[in-house]
C-alpha cells in the first residue's frame, strides 16, 4: 500500500513543478504528517525530491528527475482500453485518430499485456442509443468536435422551434446522452446546452477563445440535465396507490419525482392505501403513464383526469365482459 503511494507521489511531483504538502495529503488521502514522512523516504531511496521552506514552499523533484516507475498492471492498461467509445469517436471523426493511439499504447506495453485491448473489447461494450431507436450521426458533430478539441470559436445557425437564430460560440464539451449529441458551450457570457442536429450551419472561425479552466464538463451536465427534468413537470396530480403500485410507480412516470413524491407522503391509510401528490409533464402524459399501473392506482385530482380513467375503466369493463 505505502509502495503504491510512494509510486504516485512521484509521478505528481514529476507532473508539476512543485506541490504542497497540503495539495499531496489531498491527492493520496494521507495526512501532512505522512507526506513528510514519505518525502524523507524517497530521498533516502535516492529519489531527489527537494523541500521549499516557507508560506508559499513545497515539495519538488530537483534536475529534471524522471521515473522509469510507469509500467501499467494488467488491471491498468485493460481500463485505458475501455476508456474509448469507440462508435462515440467514429461519429466525432476521431477513430483514426484513437486507433492509432491505440496501435501505440500496445506496442508500449510488456509483451504479456499486449492481448489487453482484445481482452477489455470482448467483456464490455458500450451501446449508447436507447432501444427502438436508430442512431443517427449529425452531419455537423465532426466539425463541432474538431472545434472542441481546438478551442476554437464557431459561427453557428441554430433552428429553434420555427425560426433560426445566429450565434457566436465557444465549444467548451460533447455529450451523448441516451444517442443524441448535445454540446455545451458559452454564447454571450453564459453557457448553455445545443442539440447538435438542430445546427442548420457551423463554420469555425481561426479565433481561439480562453478556455475557463473553473468550467467543469460533469458537473455541469448533471446540474443542467436535472434542471431540465424538473422543468417539465409543471402540472401535479393527486392519486392512491396500492402497495403495489406504489412499488411499480418509479418505473411508470420520471423516477426522481416519483421517489420524491413517495418520501414525502403522508403514511398509508388503514388498508395499506398511500395518498401523495405527483408533479407530471401533463394530464396527456400522466394519462398514458399512470395507465399502465391498471388498478393499482386511482387518480382523484384533478377531476379531468379522473374523469378520463373512469371513461377509460368503464371501455375497458365492456371489452371484457
Amino acid at each position: 500500500m505505502r509502495a503504491a503511494r510512494l509510486i504516485k507521489m512521484v509521478l505528481l511531483l514529476q507532473s508539476r513543478p512543485s506541490m504542497t504538502a497540503g495539495e499531496l495529503a489531498r491527492e493520496l488521502e494521507v495526512s501532512e504528517r505522512t507526506i513528510t514522512r514519505d518525502a524523507q523516504a524517497l530521498s533516502e531511496a535516492g529519489v531527489p525530491v527537494y523541500a521549499d521552506r516557507g508560506r508559499s514552499g513545497g515539495y519538488r523533484l530537483v534536475g529534471g528527475y524522471r521515473t522509469r516507475l510507469t509500467g501499467l498492471a494488467r488491471g491498468e492498461a485493460e481500463a485505458l482500453f475501455l476508456s474509448g467509445v469507440p462508435g462515440a469517436l467514429r461519429e466525432m471523426g476521431l477513430d483514426d485518430v484513437s486507433s492509432a493511439a491505440r496501435l501505440k499504447v500496445s506496442a508500449a506495453l510488456l509483451p504479456s499485456l499486449r492481448d489487453a485491448s482484445d481482452s477489455a473489447a470482448q467483456r464490455f461494450h458500450l451501446d449508447a442509443p436507447g432501444w427502438y431507436q436508430e442512431p443517427e450521426t449529425p452531419e455537423l458533430l465532426p466539425v463541432l468536435a474538431e472545434a472542441v478539441w481546438g478551442d476554437r470559436l464557431v459561427a453557428a445557425r441554430y433552428r429553434r422551434q420555427d425560426t433560426e437564430v445566429e450565434r457566436e460560440l465557444a465549444p467548451y464539451g460533447l455529450v451523448l446522452k441516451a444517442g443524441v449529441w448535445y454540446v455545451c458551450a458559452c454564447s454571450q457570457g453564459a453557457f448553455r446546452v445545443y442539440r447538435v442536429d438542430r445546427f442548420a450551419s457551423v463554420e469555425t472561425l481561426q479565433e481561439r477563445f480562453s478556455r475557463d479552466e473553473s468550467f467543469d464538463l460533469p458537473g455541469f451536465w448533471e446540474e443542467r440535465a436535472a434542471e431540465f427534468a424538473r422543468s417539465l413537470l409543471r402540472t401535479e396530480v393527486v392519486i392512491r396507490l396500492s402497495p403495489d403500485g406504489a412499488r411499480l410507480l418509479p418505473y411508470a412516470v420520471d423516477r426522481a419525482a416519483a421517489r420524491e413524491a413517495l418520501a414525502t407522503a403522508d403514511p398509508p391509510d388503514d388498508r395499506g392505501l398511500l395518498t401523495l401528490a405527483l408533479p407530471v409533464e401533463s394530464e396527456d402524459v400522466a394519462y398514458s403513464q399512470l395507465l399502465t399501473l391498471g388498478p393499482d392506482v386511482e387518480v382523484l385530482r384533478p377531476a379531468t383526469l379522473r374523469d378520463r380513467f373512469a371513461e377509460a375503466s368503464r371501455r375497458m369493463r365492456t371489452l371484457y365482459e
